[in-house]
């Protein structure tokens, strides 16, 4: 198997046509890339014991965001680690590591649901599936840029675009399994039929002489059901939310099409070049392109690549944070005041709108730096970026004040050109380190600055779950005091000054209480994600700044001629 796996056994003939490189990239990068594709499962991780809704045992949002977290900082991490690894044994054996590590994590995260571990979910698609993020997302970068000296950024666009795309084929893939194991729990008849009692916050009712605990459905929580269902009174832990099953199946599939992809990598010989092609000269390719090389240690030393890595983390902020709560987002900004319209199908779509848009953006961009400049689309990027963050929070207000479907459709084109440039400053940066350090060691320097995308990883789902939490407590607040405590008591069993208590056993949501709110209350719930849109654009802002300020490397840093040859 070592001998299968060696650099030296994946250097193409001089003849080998270089156009069939860029399909392992993609194969294995759509696998990855599903994992843009993580607010797909949200709604179930947190129904796996209510199933219907959220019971008081089950995990929060947040909870289950952060494994998404965790995900793209070991991304990171094991990036950083592989991009030089990657250049001594090459992109086969990488790519099969990656396999394994994104499959196996798969698997052990299935482990965690199916025993409602929280910590096994986090090693597994956490920890170990996002080492195998890292490895495969590096695993392509430098060789397609190797192949395609000529087009850097359509080179870079090629070689993670189909890490926008994974999204697009894993949401509805996810989606059909959820689906197929699902499973809805026993169903004992509306409120008024069924006779409550609480306790500590929690809902329960005889059955069969047993005390059991329950979760309370209203008209609202019903249409957010994985399958249609009547509202009412639903038993705890007697269904099943399909999602343990899925990660097995989908973990398995992964594996397979991983390892198949890994072992059809090529490499170029060292002297090759495409035919026809010379290296341009210092007066055509401008002022931010090199041909010297830099070595990965000396490029920790340059100022270019920490302003490359502020603007990569403030860039993948930016957007990071609301991929990992897309579908969550569009149904509670448009779910309350467009119900008929924004359904549980119509959010999975938008997942999906976000992976193609997102895989499209990062080839058009990446292509089109090769014509306007890396700086000058990274200029574009934030300016038109930090417009549309802000004009968000405005469509919100405008949909509760006059529930049209316009303000839908210009969140929704205002979210996919975001997920353009958010895809697109990730297939731009390989090209932009290219020319600011050369071509010989970019993969690993590529990978050091993958760093930027775990600390992002962090800052994106912290800045959006706190920043959400905080406006639906001050919601939740602001709604019970505006409620008879007589009424509110006979709804939910329990006195207005146990609403803590409520809140945090699931008893007490903001769409429970619009039931019995006065006519004419305004739902807090679409603006509940306004703050943080202020944030993503001040931190656009931060980003332009940094990339205002880049200029050439010091020569000083630059190879010596005699160090310069390209190994194999």
């Amino acid at each position: 198997m070592a001998g299968l796996l060696a650099k030296e056994r994946i250097i193409a003939p001089p003849d080998y046509n270089r156009w069939r490189v860029p399909l392992a990239s993609i194969a294995i990068h759509l696998c990855i890339g599903s994992v843009y594709a993580w607010s797909i499962y949200n709604p179930s991780l947190t129904r796996v014991h209510g199933v219907v809704t959220s019971a008081a045992d089950d995990w929060s949002l947040s909870a289950v965001v952060w494994v998404f977290t965790v995900a793209i900082v070991f991304l990171g991490l094991a990036a950083a680690f592989a991009g030089k690894w990657l250049e001594e044994v090459g992109p086969r054996k990488v790519g099969v590591v990656s396999a394994c590590c994104w499959g196996g994590g798969y698997l052990v995260g299935a482990l965690g649901i199916m025993t409602h571990q929280l910590w096994l979910l986090y090693l597994g698609y956490g920890v170990i599936g996002g080492c195998g993020l890292g490895l495969g997302y590096v695993s392509p970068v430098s060789t397609l840029i190797r192949w395609f000296p000529d087009r850097r950024g359509m080179a870079a666009g090629m070689a993670i675009m189909g890490f926008g795309g994974g999204a697009m084929i894993g949401a509805p893939m996810k989606e059909y399994f959820i689906r197929l194991f699902y499973r809805a729990p026993e169903y004992l008849g509306t409120q008024s039929q069924v006779e409550l009692v609480t306790e500590a916050g929690r809902r329960f009712t005889e059955v069969s002489g047993e005390l059991r605990e329950v979760v309370v459905v209203g008209a609202a929580e019903a249409r957010d059901m994985m399958l249609p269902g009547p509202e009412g009174i639903y038993l705890v832990d007697t269904g099943a939310a399909g999602v343990a099953e899925a990660f097995l199946v989908i973990g398995v599939i992964y594996l397979l099409v991983m390892l198949v992809a890994a072992f059809s990598y090529r490499l170029p010989g060292p002297d090759w070049k495409p035919a026809g092609w010379q290296e341009p000269d210092a007066d055509s390719r401008g002022e931010l392109i090199t041909s010297a090389n830099v070595d990965i240690d000396q490029a920790l030393k340059t100022p270019q690549f920490y302003q490359l890595w502020i603007v990569l983390c403030l860039n993948v902020t930016a957007g990071i944070g609301v991929l990992g709560v897309a579908r969550t987002m569009i149904t509670e900004i448009f779910g309350t005041t467009l119900p008929q319209v924004v359904d549980t199908a119509f959010a999975a779509t938008y997942v999906v709108m976000i992976s193609a848009f997102n895989m499209v953006g990062r080839f058009i961009w990446a292509s089109a730096s090769d014509y306007i400049g890396r700086r000058n689309t990274y200029w574009i990027f934030f300016v038109l970026g930090i417009v549309l963050y802000l004009s968000i929070p405005w469509s919100a207000q405008q949909v509760s004040a006059n529930p049209s479907v316009v303000w839908l459709v210009y969140f929704y084109a205002a979210t996919m050109i975001i997920f353009t440039m958010y895809g697109g400053g990730f297939a731009t940066i390989p090209a932009y380190l290219a020319d600011i350090f050369g071509t010989r060691y970019v993969g690993g320097i590529h990978g050091r600055l993958l760093t930027a995308w775990s600390t992002a990883g962090v800052l994106g789902p912290l800045a959006i779950t706190s920043l959400r939490q905080n406006s639906v407590t001050n919601a939740i607040n602001d709604l019970a005091s505006t409620i008879d405590p007589a009424r509110f008591a006979e709804h939910f069993g329990a006195p207005l000054s146990q609403l803590d208590e409520l809140v945090a056993q699931n008893s007490v949501t903001i769409a429970r209480l619009m039931e019995i709110v006065p006519e004419g209350t305004t739902d807090p719930t679409s603006s509940l994600y306004n703050s943080t849109m202020v944030l993503m654009a001040a931190l656009l802002g931060l980003a332009l700044v940094s990339n205002a300020l880049m200029k050439p490397v010091d020569s000083r840093h630059h190879l010596r001629e005699s160090q310069a040859q390209d190994p194999v």
